[in-house]
């Protein structure tokens, strides 16, 4: 055993005496060190706050987001709906237009929409997609 004599006993209680009594010389006093204890859990408890206020108004955001985007979405459904539903386009008719020249009088018939296609069909390029800038994908 490591103490069994009364004097060890007595050496081992001066020992913790005498080093209960060097802790409290050299102790610098209780009030500079709770002082920056308090002020941590003051810088803390207010960064908490912010950060909390900060996710709140983020997950606020998030669901004026998600009720804008659920409205949208609803206006969308009930146009889709009604577009549906609706009775198809009436085919525009076909207009004749006489063109005189002096020579001759020439008839020509166009269709009421006279877009020209975007990209004409050309032998070579009929089966083939559009391409991009100088022919690449």
């Amino acid at each position: 055993m490591l103490f069994s004599t009364p004097g060890q006993f007595a050496v081992l209680a001066l020992v913790f005496v005498a080093g209960w009594l060097f802790g409290l010389a050299s102790h610098s006093g209780g009030r500079r060190w709770r002082d920056r204890y308090t002020a941590e859990r003051d810088a803390h408890a207010a960064y908490r706050r912010d950060a909390d206020a900060r996710v709140a108004q983020a997950r606020a955001d998030a669901d004026a987001q998600l009720a804008e985007a659920n409205r949208r979405h609803a206006d969308l459904e009930r146009d889709h709906a009604r577009l549906r539903d609706a009775a198809p386009a009436p085919v525009q008719p076909v207009t004749t237009s006489t063109v005189t020249t002096l020579p001759t009088t020439a008839t020509t018939v166009t269709p009421a929409s006279a877009a020209r296609p975007a990209y004409p069909e050309r032998t070579v390029y009929a089966n083939r997609p559009k391409r991009n800038w100088f022919d690449w994908r």
